[in-house]
């Protein structure tokens, strides 16, 4: 009867140990909100060219990505998925709840690439990524990167 109750007690101890395993296994953070069901904080970065770098026009800009899809616009808007914007010398958007202008300070890249080349002036400028849905809103926290160039 004592080797009984010594073996009762290991398993209750061993089934305590499994479940607090399982809890720690299964407790990945799934965020679910505009960027869908994920589970690495989303962001966006400007690859190249490297801040402070001395370029020449036409100037190579590239996009790296986690936590989201890049899509073309036309497959429409889906949670975690979207496109790039580069703004050229201009600031991010004040309310971001509005699709972004098509103009020679706002290029959208709703082909759903990663890289672009811009025809820039010489002189120092600032390229901004600003990531948004198939309808061209950008994510509220906005998904940005900045990069300052001089051209040549």
């Amino acid at each position: 009867q004592r080797r009984f109750i010594f073996m009762k007690k290991i398993s209750i101890e061993w089934l305590v140990l499994a479940a607090v395993c399982l809890i720690f296994s299964a407790s990945t953070v799934y965020a679910d909100s505009e960027y869908g069901s994920i589970d690495v904080a989303p962001a966006v970065v400007i690859t190249e060219p490297a801040t402070g770098a001395t370029v020449s026009s036409p100037v190579k800009v590239c996009m790296g990505v986690n936590g989201v899809v890049v899509q073309p616009a036309k497959k429409g808007i889906n949670p975690g998925s979207g496109h790039h914007h580069l703004l050229i010398d201009v600031d991010l958007p004040s309310n971001l709840s509005k699709g972004i202008g098509k103009d020679a300070n706002h290029v959208h890249m709703g082909d759903g690439s990663t890289c672009k080349e811009l025809k820039l002036d010489s002189g120092k400028h600032i390229i901004r990524t600003l990531f948004a849905n198939g309808g061209h809103v950008p994510y509220n926290p906005a998904l940005t990167s900045t990069v300052i160039v001089t051209v040549k």
